[in-house]
């Protein structure tokens, strides 16, 4: 029965024959809803250190915001990396060469668990010292620094899971990611009240909490990988760095990973000038964050699919379904981007009580949620347009595009536009101006570059 309905799901997701249109939401959607519910599930850190922490509740939503920069730092660089993982796998999926695909695979696992030991080291030696960059208060510093040690002993497993979803998501299958994710967010809550609640512990628990149901995640995918039929099936005694294959997943992956690391290295400049405007904004904008993060998720998810289907079919050769793939992306996206904007935004101030009740907080999280929002619409169409540059092995240059358009806008504003108004408005006046800028840096780059006519004319 197993075989069968796998069979089944192979072929109503296979990205290379049939209809692009019906498959592209069925692969994009349950990404889309593994990483809303990561982020629900790391929002219930805020949310239970806001209710159940007593008179340190708002320094202790303030210190899990502050770092929320500096974590993206660290994981994204890694997560990109994971992006060059799965063009890889789904190129060799393409190309039908199993014993590419197995190479690429182990080589992926190995990766990753090197990787977040090297990441964890890292972090916590330069936890402190990016902290005090940021200009944490004195009344959020020790806090901050806390969850942040605990969640960087963490990133081994955090990495673990983040290659593995990589690797089903390059044959098409996003539902097993999500229902590990699911299964972990679950006991994520738990411990959370546990911890917190019950043996009054404060951001050190949630911290905690957070490492255990990674680590749960994690065991979840390396079992499934280990029991699957597919061709990424994983055995113990093959784990090993295969090099053509970790180059190719570096050569693609790590500028994707790069622009990630300058992209939150521009958000701790942005997060740097909140703090300067005192901790009720810090704990607003932490608070919108969690909120907003829902939209960037499901455009994301679709830019997900076309470096996945983009990948696959480059590795077939049938170009012209690349460049459907690509218009049937940012179609798509753009309904279910209209449609979880109308569904949320009405809803803003309802949802920001949930972190932090306080009525200023409320006030100045829900100017970030308009603003931030509204303006997702740019990112859609740079995140759909880099993805599908990055499908054909393209990474470089969506990197340099997105660190221009974006970091390079984000961090001049900050220099030379807010000290002249330091307000919380300013600041997010440049969220619109950097991604509109972005979006059309990228469409000029595609229609430039022509990458499905250029690798048409080279087969």
């Amino acid at each position: 029965m197993y075989k069968l309905e796998t069979a089944k799901e192979r072929k109503q997701l296979d990205m290379l024959h049939g209809p692009i249109w019906d498959k592209i939401p069925r692969f994009a959607l349950p990404i889309a809803a593994t990483a809303i519910l990561g982020q629900l599930f790391n929002a219930a850190d805020i949310a239970v250190v806001g209710n159940f922490t007593g008179d340190l509740r708002t320094a202790s939503v303030a210190a899990v915001s502050a770092t929320s920069a500096i974590i993206g730092l660290v994981i994204n660089l890694f997560i990109g990396i994971s992006l060059g993982a799965n063009v890889t796998i789904a190129y060799a999926v393409g190309q039908r060469d199993e014993q590419a695909v197995s190479r690429a695979v182990h080589t992926a696992i190995v990766l990753a668990v090197l990787g977040g030991l090297l990441a964890a080291t890292v972090g916590e030696l330069i936890a402190a010292p990016l902290l005090e960059a940021l200009r944490t208060p004195d009344e959020v510093f020790p806090l901050a620094l806390l969850y942040l040690r605990i969640y960087f002993a963490g990133l081994p497993v955090i990495m673990l899971y983040n290659f593995e979803a990589a690797i089903f998501r390059s044959v098409g299958e996003t539902k097993i990611p999500l229902m590990a994710l699911t299964l972990s967010g679950i006991l994520n809550v738990i411990l959370n009240l546990f911890f917190v609640a019950i043996l009054h512990m404060t951001v050190d628990g949630v911290a905690t909490a957070t490492v255990i149901a990674n680590a749960v995640s994690a065991a979840i995918l390396y079992y499934k990988l280990r029991r699957t039929d597919r061709i990424i099936r994983v055995s113990p005694k093959a784990l090993r760095i295969d090099v053509k294959s970790m180059k190719r997943m570096l050569r693609i992956g790590l500028p994707a990973g790069l622009q990630s690391a300058v992209f939150s290295v521009a958000n701790i400049i942005i997060q740097s000038a909140i703090n300067s405007l005192g901790t009720i904004v810090m704990a607003a904008s932490g608070a919108s964050f969690n909120i907003e993060i829902i939209t960037y998720n499901i455009l994301n998810s679709f830019s997900q699919a076309c470096t996945t289907f983009v990948g696959q079919n480059y590795g077939a050769g049938d170009v012209k379904r690349c460049k459907r793939t690509m218009l049937l992306c940012l179609l798509e996206g753009a309904i279910a981007l209209a449609l979880a904007i109308a569904l949320i935004l009405p809803f803003g101030k309802q949802l920001l009580s949930v972190f932090n009740n306080d009525p200023q907080v409320i006030d100045v999280g829900y100017i970030r949620l308009v603003t931030l929002m509204t303006a997702h619409i740019f990112s859609l169409c740079y995140e759909v347009l880099s993805g599908y540059l990055r499908g054909f092995g393209i990474s470089v240059l969506p990197a340099v595009l997105t660190m221009v358009g974006v970091c390079g806008t984000r961090l001049s504003w900050i220099y030379w536009v807010f000290p002249k108004s330091q307000t919380f408005q300013t600041i997010m006046a440049v969220f619109p101006i950097s991604l509109a800028l972005t979006a059309l840096l990228m469409l000029i780059a595609v229609l430039c570059c022509r990458p499905a006519r250029r690798f048409a004319a080279e087969r």
